[in-house]
């Protein structure tokens, strides 16, 4: 039974990992391709989070990707959890348009390592509410950063917030689904 429940558990982290890597070019997609409006050729493309208020539309991968970044730390440790990181900022350099590699490499890395340092010492106890309070500081990070960097100005931070936020409060069922199935399965988080 252990060992059945170590195979699932290895299986779901890597689904988790690959989908996390794949947040970051469907981010920068959907910045150049999607939105209620676009600005220019390839963007960028903005989406209504709030009512008044606007975002770019990859602001909703990056809410996936910190929740995502939680799972595979929980299915595949925390060592590995940072490797996705390190991965993951290469990832995004490589696939931001030229005038945002920095800020979007820069804001991938520490937004992530912040939720890592707030998301470990919880999760053993508070699986929910570790990913929300991670989330939430991942979030906050990954808007300052990026604005301030690509742009120099905070102007844009609500709505940055805001549709992260909504990514999160949307992928909370899924973690207690997954929380309440695994107590019932008896896996257990990796290390």
């Amino acid at each position: 039974m252990i060992a059945v429940a170590e195979r699932q558990r290895t299986r779901e982290g890597l689904i988790f990992l690959a989908l996390f890597a794949l947040t970051i070019p469907i981010a920068n997609w959907l910045i150049g391709h999607v939105g209620t409006a676009c600005m220019a050729p390839h963007g960028p493309c903005v989406v209504p989070v709030a009512p008044g208020v606007m975002a770019p539309s990859g602001v909703t991968m990056v809410g996936v990707a910190l929740v995502l970044r939680d799972l595979v730390q929980r299915r595949l440790g925390t060592a590995l959890s940072a490797v996705a990181i390190l991965i993951g900022a290469a990832i995004s350099a490589l696939v931001a348009p030229p005038s945002l590699i920095l800020a979007s490499a820069a804001a991938f890395l520490l937004s992530e390592f912040a939720d890592l340092a707030v998301y470990t010492p919880l999760a053993r106890r508070r699986l929910v509410a570790a990913v929300l309070a991670s989330s939430c500081v991942g979030l906050i990070i990954d808007s300052i950063v990026f604005l301030w960097l690509a742009f120099g100005s905070l102007e844009f931070l609500a709505g940055q917030v805001i549709g992260k936020a909504w990514m999160v409060l949307l992928s909370i069922p899924f973690v207690v689904w997954l929380r309440r199935r695994d107590e019932r399965l008896g896996v257990r988080p990796a290390r």
